[in-house]
């Protein structure tokens, strides 16, 4: 018995998982498969008829309108993704491919969530330029940030200053209280750095119990030494009740401004360094 194909073409249709999207040429919605319930949270009844901008999300509407008059043109657009606006309030990123039919009237377009995805690609992105214990900027972003305020620096003759932290007496937390204990330390400290900066500052971590803080536009020595004393200050804060009782470390810091110490970034970095644990030395000399 031979098959009749046309029967089966809708039957096709509704069992794919990605959503077929009819559309006029007034972007009213004139068929939609059943995989748009999954995709937007509404049936093809409460689709069919509006408009499909309805739907889009805001902040997507110009380049979405672009690409539309593109796929009107008579150009197909693959990969083309935009974000939607789902019944329940929800975001979802869709990908793309549409065709305009200039016989019929209309565009198909085959619409692929990829939310997941694209939460996986920003995560990686994230991962790529930050520390992922503390979220704070790692060594290679922070590279560049300096590379970019030194650059600014000598442009505008204006000042710049490292401030290099070590964590004292952090080996003995990770030895006596785990190094579970030790990474939430370590978060607490991020957040409390976080705290003292302004939004033009950039605060990483360098690796270990070691933070690097770039301080642009330096005032004056005394708004450094302010700075440098409200890290202090912040650092050694209590810690919560769930930390056990645990007793918040001290840090040291070592500090390089721009031009006086340094000229490029492995200067300042260096000298920094330098005077860190020279900050640590005078400070087991006086215990």
């Amino acid at each position: 018995m031979p098959i009749d194909l046309q029967k089966l073409y809708p039957k096709l249709i509704h069992l794919m998982l990605d959503t077929i999207f009819v559309v006029d040429s007034d972007n009213h919605i004139v068929f939609v498969s059943n995989a748009c319930e999954n995709l937007l949270g509404y049936t093809a009844e409460e689709l069919i008829g509006t408009p499909i901008t309805n739907y889009m999300h805001p902040e997507d509407l110009p380049s979405t309108h672009d690409s539309i008059r593109r796929v009107m043109s008579g150009q197909s657009h693959i990969n083309f993704r935009n974000r939607y606006v789902r019944k329940d309030g929800d975001v979802v990123y869709i990908l793309w491919s549409a065709r305009w039919y200039e016989e019929e009237g209309v565009r198909i377009g085959v619409a692929r969530d990829v939310t997941a995805l694209q939460q996986a690609e920003a995560e990686l992105r994230f991962l790529a330029h930050h520390d992922p214990l503390t979220g704070l900027t790692n060594r290679s972003l922070f590279n560049d940030r300096l590379e970019l305020a030194l650059h600014a620096a000598r442009r505008h003759k204006s000042s710049l200053a490292l401030l290099f932290i070590d964590i004292n007496d952090f080996k003995g937390i990770n030895d006596l209280h785990g190094h579970a204990m030790g990474d939430r330390v370590l978060c607490a400290v991020a957040r409390r750095l976080e705290r003292c900066l302004r939004n033009t500052d950039t605060v990483a971590r360098m690796g270990g119990d070691e933070f690097i803080v770039l301080l642009t536009d330096i005032q004056s020595d005394d708004a450094l030494k302010h700075m440098m004393s409200q890290i202090r200050e912040k650092i050694a804060e209590p810690l919560a009740s769930e930390f056990n009782g645990l007793i918040m470390p001290s840090c040291s810091i070592g500090v390089a401004e721009y031009p006086q110490d340094g000229q490029d970034a492995d200067t300042l970095l260096s000298h920094a360094d330098t005077q860190m644990y020279k900050a640590k030395r005078r400070r087991s000399a006086t215990r």
